[in-house]
């Protein structure tokens, strides 16, 4: 399977921005450019408070709504966390799973990154795992075993029929927030690297099916060559995603 027939998935990351009241009036805006686009997914990972007012809006819609993390345990005495069948009840189908940020800033891990993963899966929620290398490993030039080892600790114990549920999000540290992005080639050297990891653990036809995003600061501007390349089959978008005009041109590329 070539990436000309795997389906390309645009999925914005608002991070922590948008209260509920601006959150209608973007994703409204943003539904208005984008409607009648079938040629790729187009989801948008909003935060919590804002779940139940965009799925709302965006209802029958070609946008589905993610969120932008899921605890690990369905219930329980975990104060501020959101559980997985809570987010599938409100409408959620997606869940990004271990961002840089919530590794830098949150004591993410590679094996809290597995268990929130394995639940989000049961849960019947596609997951975005995020992977990616700092900018001192990439000049140390061990960025392929770096990303290798966070596919591989992700994905243990979930098994392959449960993989069409999975999409892998590469997203180099040092390009995040930066304005800088790595070359089309070099993002597609290592999300070809994802994808020999995910074969050699599932066998060659999951590894081809597999979606791989790109997730370092992917815009307007550079949308078009990373998503040409042959391993890049859609972006998690940060900032652009804030942008309707310009998350739009992101989803035209993708078409």
């Amino acid at each position: 399977m070539s990436s000309r027939r795997r389906r390309k998935v645009i999925a914005g990351n608002w991070k922590m921005n948008m209260t509920p009241g601006a959150a209608k009036e973007l994703i409204t805006d943003i539904y208005s450019k984008v409607k009648g686009k079938k040629g790729c997914d187009v989801v948008v990972c909003v935060p919590y408070v804002d779940i139940p007012t965009v799925a709302q809006v965006v209802k029958g819609t070609i946008i589905k709504v993610g969120a932008q993390n899921v605890h690990f345990a369905d219930k329980g005495a975990y104060t501020g966390e959101i559980s997985a069948s809570m987010l599938k009840e409100c409408g959620v189908q997606y869940v990004i799973i271990g961002h840089s940020e919530r590794r830098q800033y949150f004591g993410e891990t590679d094996e809290t990154v597995n268990l929130r993963t394995k639940a989000a899966l049961d849960a019947g929620l596609t997951a975005i795992v995020c992977v990616g290398e700092l900018l001192s490993e990439r000049e140390s030039g061990i960025t392929a075993e770096v990303v290798s080892r966070q596919t591989k600790l992700a994905l243990q114990n979930v098994p392959a029929e449960q993989m069409a549920n999975v999409i892998i999000a590469y997203e180099p540290v040092w390009a995040i927030g930066t304005g800088k992005t790595a070359t089309n080639e070099e993002a597609d050297e290592v999300c070809g690297i994802i994808r020999s990891v995910v074969s050699q653990k599932y066998g060659k036809q999951v590894g081809k099916q597999l979606i791989v995003q790109y997730g370092g600061s992917m815009n307007a501007k550079n949308a078009a060559g990373l998503l040409a390349m042959e391993n890049i089959d859609g972006g998690l978008i940060g900032g652009a995603s804030l942008k309707a005009e310009d998350f739009n041109v992101i989803v035209e590329a993708a078409q």
